[in-house]
């Protein structure tokens, strides 16, 4: 199990929690939204909960709650520019089909 940073994922994640502090790490997770089903949550994790999967990469922490996990199990996170535009990337293996607006995604476990 685990959710990585690419470079340059990591290089960003590490600015926000610079400027954030008291900032444990990296929050990440979904919540069901769009017309697939599922949404990322990425955030500053305040606080570690309970049930809580903690992964450590290059001393950046990263908190997936326990609902997320089977459902971001794999991923990795880039952060990449184009233009004038930058954004984070989410490359999970779990996804199966995507809206298409990119905002939300379904996975073999909703299928099922």
């Amino acid at each position: 199990m685990a959710v990585l940073l690419a470079p340059a994922a990591l290089d960003r994640i590490r600015g926000y929690l610079q400027d954030a502090p008291g900032a444990l790490g990296l929050r990440f997770g979904v919540k069901k939204t769009g017309c697939s089903g599922w949404g990322y949550l990425a955030d500053m994790a305040k606080e570690q909960r309970p049930g809580d999967t903690v992964f450590e990469q290059d001393g950046v922490r990263i908190y997936v709650d326990a609902e997320s996990l089977d459902l971001v199990d794999g991923t990795q996170i880039d952060f990449v520019k184009q233009g004038l535009n930058e954004q984070f990337v989410f490359r999970n293996p779990n996804v199966t089909a995507e809206c298409g607006c990119g905002e939300s995604f379904t996975t073999r476990a909703d299928a099922a």
